[in-house]
Parts: structure tokens; sequence; C-alpha cells
């Protein structure tokens, strides 16, 4: 007996200690690695020697973090903005820039091979490189300095970013065609990379018939809000369903051989923005006011860096504040004391689905206006970490073929991002030094970015838009459905002149606003087309609230950014309520007290907010799904259902046509009584099925939630208790003015008058520190949540740090 207590008390003994080494092993790592973290923290203070420096730099931060560049040379502020990217950024830039190139999964391995494939056929890094190749002297040696500077901030560091431990990989140096892959990464972001619409539309016309597919696919909706006043008509509801086996006014093509159909990659939700202006009659100082907040995804850190930038040499001096880019050169939306400019994504139609038309498939000869061609083959070198593969490419004239649609003809993308010039680094410097609306818009109709709605006011009052970015003239053909350039009637003729782009300035009323619906109509809209406009729901409820008013403040335009009504689900709730009433079942009569009291805000406590949400969600999504079944596993698509969706989903449910029953579904309310089992069923699983814990923002949920991290956090959830906020429930939805979904919404907000900085205001989640150990780590994030004023100017300088000239 004693000798197994003996035994029993060495194993015991032994675990104990076992259990001490690994905790002391734990404390150690953790212990290393906050070593590391405050190794790679940049270096706030004192002088540095940058090499190629004309003149020394100051660079002064405040609390915030937010620097203020002042150098003699705009050359110098790039190259010293470069320093303090890369020593704030660098991960983020690396991340970035492989998105664009295809080249995550070298880093990040087999979760992001996928993406890397989508992205590979577009040859990003092979185009970037071109564009270096050609770019003019002055723009290459401004380029050349910030790329310097990058790699010198990187360098300077005592050890690589965080990440790169976690990730167990090395940084590589950036290169000039990074900072174009920056910029090709936005393209990503804003804009699909396949011709989306006209998939959709060949799906619905090969299921349905033509008639249907217009229905369903619109090109307005009722919430329709343009700053011109222009209606469009809503297509009719057709009487049933006639599905094709061609496409329209087409024959049937040539059996091809098996082939994957294309895969439409959504690398996220429908992003969108808001911006508008009011002229200088409806402002105490007599200049425009502006303002701007830029949807996307949110991370920690900001997609942003904010800065101040300086130039006081002969030159030109300038004195800009806004946000840049990490990884580009210039200030990407703010104001420069003349003007005030800001972004909302434009969704015109900047992509086409060509249909190829083969003369010998097997050998890859095809038909175009100068006669037979051949499609060029390209291998991709696609690296899943170690493990390497060979991704053939196949280019035709028009660009690259992406696969085939729902009737079996190849498609080829022609994309305004493909182009030689889609890139322009030089306009954006001018944009920065812009003294007026006019110089203003004309710089921005000769750009090369993301083509985005552009909106700008002057210190004189005077405000205006256009579309920034390049718009491609099309010949032939409206571009909504996919057809065929081999005989040359139906063409891209180049791009509009910067006469021809639209442009509204100084309107009657001065006031203009957007929010990625459509803006104009008839000859504008027909030069933009339609890429997927947003419904208006946001366009609309800013437009009301700017009529509202004769008179702003920033103060007043922070208030109509913080706006959480949901005036696009007012049918849906009053729909709600009625079929609720009408059934029996108590879970469903448990609903009516919280729908009637819903309010229209999307509030965080708000359960009937939630219940209207879901029934809406539900029944649109649920339509696309009965006539057209659920997106192939493959692709990232989550639904068939446009935005445009809302006007056809409100007519059929407003007049359930007998012939246009959904599939599966004896009658219309067989399909209405399967929506809202799914609700209760909803309520069930996110709230065991207590409404009272079903609300907009609970705890864990799905919808309004901030749910901002750290790229790696979703992967290491232990890391995110060193990056993350905290994550809460916050007011809005993605069509409230307040745009907002789990890690998504407002990447920035702003409301500034030029000239009149100091009054202005600032938000920005996420902060600008990278790594948890900086001061300024998520610094700000917590006015972003609440919606205070912040100033739109740096603060008091707390760290200097001087950079001088190298030797």
């Amino acid at each position: 007996m004693a000798a197994r207590t003996s035994v029993a008390g060495r194993i015991g003994r032994g675990l104990l200690w076992l259990l001490l080494g690994l905790l002391l092993l734990l404390l150690a790592a953790g212990g290393w690695f906050w070593w590391q973290l405050g190794r790679s923290v940049p270096q706030l203070e004192g002088e540095v020697a940058l090499a190629g420096l004309s003149q020394p730099v100051s660079v002064t931060r405040d609390a915030m973090g937010t620097p203020t560049i002042t150098g003699a040379t705009r050359a110098d502020v790039a190259r010293a903005l470069g320093y303090l990217h890369a020593q704030d950024r660098f991960f983020r830039m690396d991340m970035q820039r492989r998105l664009a190139a295809g080249e995550l999964s070298a880093l990040m391995g087999e979760a992001t091979a996928d993406v890397d494939r989508s992205i590979r056929v577009h040859r990003f890094r092979a185009r970037a490189a071109a564009m270096v190749a050609a770019l003019p002297a002055a723009e290459r040696a401004m380029l050349d300095a910030y790329v310097a500077g990058v790699n010198q901030g990187l360098g300077d560091l005592k050890a690589v970013p965080f990440e790169y431990l976690l990730l167990r990989g090395q940084p590589n140096p950036w290169t000039a065609e990074d900072t174009v892959l920056s910029v090709f990464a936005m393209y990503i972001n804003l804009q699909p990379v396949t011709p989306r619409r006209e998939l959709d539309l060949a799906r619905a016309q090969k299921a349905l018939g033509a008639e249907m597919a217009a229905f369903l696919y619109p090109r307005t909706t009722p919430l329709d809000a343009p700053i011109d006043g222009s209606v469009l008509p809503e297509p009719p509801m057709p009487g049933g369903l006639t599905p094709l086996s061609a496409p329209p006014s087409e024959t049937v093509p040539a059996a091809p051989p098996p082939v994957a159909a294309v895969a439409d990659v959504r690398l996220d939700e429908t992003v969108g923005s808001n911006n508008w202006a009011v002229g200088g009659a409806l402002t105490a100082s007599g200049a425009a006011l502006v303002a701007n907040d830029m949807h996307l995804g949110l991370d920690v850190p900001s997609i942003w860096y904010r800065a101040r930038l300086v130039v006081t040499g002969a030159e030109g001096k300038l004195d800009a504040t806004g946000v840049t880019l990490p990884g580009t050169p210039f200030l990407v939306a703010g104001s420069n004391g003349k003007i005030a400019w800001g972004y909302t994504n434009s969704y015109i139609d900047t992509s086409d689905a060509v249909v190829v038309e083969w003369i010998d498939e097997a050998k890859g000869t095809y038909r175009t206006p100068g006669g037979q061609a051949a499609v060029k083959g390209i291998v991709e070198r696609l690296c899943v970490r170690a493990a390497c593969e060979m991704l053939p490419v196949r280019e035709t004239i028009w660009g690259p073929i992406i696969g085939k649609d729902a009737f079996g003809r190849t498609i080829a993308m022609r994309w305004t991002a493909h182009e030689p010039d889609a890139i322009r680094l030089g306009t954006a410097l001018e944009m920065e030094r812009a003294g007026s609306v006019a110089e203003a818009i004309a710089v921005a109709q000769a750009s090369g970015i993301p083509q985005q709605n552009f909106t700008v006011g002057d210190a004189s009052g005077a405000i205006g838009w256009t579309v920034i970015g390049r718009v491609p003239r099309r010949v032939g053909f409206e571009g909504q459905e996919a057809v065929s350039f081999a005989d040359g009637t139906k063409r891209w003729d180049g791009y509009l002149t910067p006469g021809e782009t639209p442009a509204v300035v100084n309107p009657v009323g001065a006031r203009i606003w957007t929010a990625n619906a459509r803006v104009v109509g008839g000859e504008a809209l027909a030069k933009l087309g339609d890429g997927g406009y947003d419904t208006g729901a946001r366009a609309g409820r800013i437009r009301d609230l700017l009529l509202a008013k004769d008179r702003f403040a920033p103060a007043d335009f922070l208030a109509i950014q913080l706006d959480d009504r949901q005036a696009r689900n007012d049918p849906w709730a009053a729909m709600l309520l009625k079929e609720l009433e009408r059934r029996d079942d108590p879970k469903l009569k448990a609903m009516i007290p919280h729908v009637k009291a819903w309010g229209g805000r999307a509030l965080p406590g708000n359960v009937g907010y939630r219940l209207v949400d879901q029934f809406r969600k539900r029944t649109v999504e649920g339509l696309y799904e009965a006539w057209l079944g659920k997106p192939d596993r493959t692709s990232r698509q989550k639904t068939h259902a446009p935005a445009q969706a809302e006007g056809p989903a409100r007519r059929l449910l407003a007049e359930r046509p007998a012939g246009l029953v959904p599939k599966g579904h004896a009658s219309w309310d067989a399909y209405v009584d399967q929506v809202l089992a799914g609700v209760v069923a909803d309520v069930d699983d996110a709230a065991g099925g207590d409404l009272a814990r079903y609300t907009w923002g609970a705890d864990g949920g799905t919808v309004g939630r901030a749910d901002i991290r750290h790229p790696l956090s979703r992967a290491i959830p232990l890391l995110g208790r060193l990056t993350d906020p905290v994550d809460v429930g916050v007011p809005g939805d993605r069509a409230t003015v307040r745009a907002q979904a789990p890690g998504f919404g407002a990447s920035e907000r702003f409301a500034v008058s030029p000239g009149r900085e100091a009054e202005g205001l600032f938000q920005m989640p996420g902060g600008q520190a990278g790594n948890p150990r900086t001061p300024w780590h998520l610094s700000g994030h917590a006015d972003w949540v609440a919606g205070r004023p912040a100033p739109y100017l740096p603060g008091p300088a707390k760290w200097t740090l001087v950079l001088k000239p190298a030797g």
C-alpha cells in the first residue's frame, strides 16, 4: 500500500513539474512575443538619417498618432510618408499587394488559394510592371522616393512586424510595382472581378425567359433618388415563365467541350459609401461644406492612414489633410485649404462580357473585326506556401477568358482595369493642388483610378459632381448583356473625353448627394451605364435630410452621417404585420408588439427591427432561390438577388400573380408561410426562442455588431485580446445612412469646409497603429463607435521625429 502511494506521489509530482514546465514555457513564449512586439514599434522621436532627402523633414504626431509631415519638396514628403507607412502598416500593405497580385497563399497558405486563382486570370502584377515602365520621369522619381522610404522604414524596425512571426514568413521589399498593385487592390474591392451583371442575366434568361429576367434584374427601383430628379420606368411584370434554350435573338451555339462555369467571386458584400456637399449659400462662412464616409470592410488597423502633408519649398506651397492609402504616396480624400473632396463607389458599367466566337476552339482561334486571331496562352506560377502549381490563363484581344455563361458561350472580360493607363499616379498628385471645383473636375475626368462618384466643394462656395476615372465609350450596345465584338459593330471606341463625361456643377438648390445609386438619368446615364446601382435608400434619405434644412455646419453633417432610420423597410414592416395578424401561431402572434414598435431605426436594442429585416431578407432571397436555385458552392456569391431586387420583390408580394408563384410552393400564402417559419427558426437559433434577446445588436449576433478585428485574430482568437477593440452593438444597417454590418461600415467620416479645416470633424475606426504596443493603438476608435465629434486637423504635437538627409 505504501509502495503504491509512493508511486502515485511520484507520478503526481511529475505531472506537477510537467505542468509547471509548460506554464513557464508559455510564459517565456509570451514574454518573447511581447518583447518582439516592442522591437517593431515605430520610432517616435529623435533623428533618423533617411537616404535621398534633399532637406530635413519634420514629422510631428499628435496623441492619436496622426502625423504632420513638413518638407521642402513633395518628393521629400513622399519619402517620409513611405517611411511612416512601413513602420506603422507594412503587413497591411503587404496583404494589399498580394491580393492584387494573387499571391496571398504564398504567405497565408491554402485558405486563400481560391482567391488567388480567381485573381491571377487578370495578371495584375504584369500589368503593374508595364505601367511602371511607362511612367513619365517626374512621376517615376516621386514613386521611387516613396518606395525607398518604405524600404528604409521597414528596415529600421528592430524586428519584423509581428504578423510575420505568427505566419512564419518574412516581408519582401517594397517595389514600384507594388504601389500600382495597391491601387489594383481597390479595383478588386470596389468592382466585380467578373462581368457579374451579364452573367446573372444570362442565368435568369435561360431559366425563366427574357421578360422575367428583365423584371428580376431591373435598372431602377422605386427608391431611386438621382440629383437630376430623373425617373426610369420599371419593367413590366410578366404573366409567366418562358425558359430559353438560347440567348435572345441568337442561335444555339455549338456544344462546347466540358469547362468550368464562370465563378462569380465576391470578395465581400456590395460595398458602398456616402458623400454630399452644399454650396456656400447654405453655410455661414460662404465656403462649400463637404461630407464623406467611404464604406468598406473594417479591420484593425484601418485601411486608411490619416496625415497632414505640408510642402514649403519653391515648387509651390501645399497644406493638405485627409486620408492616405498605405502603399501609395498621395492623399486619397480630404482638403487642401482651397477644395475638399471625397468619393463613393459609382457602380457605373466598367466591364463587359464579350462572347468569343470560335473558329476552332481546340486550336484556340476566334473571330475578330480584323479577321482570325489566336488566343494567347500564358502560364502563371501560383505558390501555396512552398507548393507551387502552374495556372493557365487565356487572353483574347479584348481581355482574359473567364469561363462560360449559362448558355455555354465562352466569355472574355473587357474591363477598364486591364487598360494600360487604368492607373494614373500623376493625377492623384494634381488633385492635392487643385484650387477650385472646375480644376478638380478637370483632374478627376483625366484620372486613372477605380471609377468613383467624385464630389467636391471649394472655398468660394462652388460644388460639383462627376465620375473620376475613365468611362468607356460603347458603340452598338448598352452593356447589359453579353455580346460578340467579332464583327466590330459592337465595341468599345476608346473613352469619353473630359468634356463628354457627365458632370453637375452648382445645381439649383446648392445640394449634391451620392450613395452608390443612380446619380443621373437620360443621356448622362446612357454614357455611364449601369454596373449594378444600389437601391437609392441611402441616397434618398440623405436628400431628404439635406432638403429639411437651409443652413449647415459640420455638426449638422455628422448628424446626417449618424442617421440610423431605415425608410426602405417601411413597406416590409407593414407587410409583416399584416401577415402576422392573419395567423394563429403563438410564436408569430408574440412578434406583433415588437413589429408595431419597430420605429424604423436600426438600434442595437430593437427587436422589431431585426424581425422586419429577417422577413425582408428571407422573402427577397427566397424568391430568387426558388427560381434560380442557390449559388454554386464554389462561388462566393451568397444570393442571386441584386441590389435592385427591392422593386421586383415588393411588387410580387403586393400583386401575387398566379403565374409567378415561386417554384416549389402551392401558392403565395404557402411561400409566405415558409418565410415566416424561417423567421421563427432564426429566433430559435439566435435567441433560444426568447424574443427579448433577439435584438438587432445582440451579443454574439451576426447583424448590428461592429465586429472589427485584426485579419489574423479570426484565426487566432487569443491574438484579439491584444489587437482588437471590445465588440459592441452599434446603430445602423447596410441601407441606412449610418451604413453598418459586422466588419463593415464607414471606414472614415469627415465633414469639412476648405479653408476652415479647424472647424471640421473626423472619425476613423480601427486606429492608425498596426502594432498593439504603439502608444496610439486604437486611438479614435471609441469616437467612431459613439459618434462623438473629433477634430479634423491633427492635435498638438506629442512626438517629434526629424528625418535628415543621409551623409
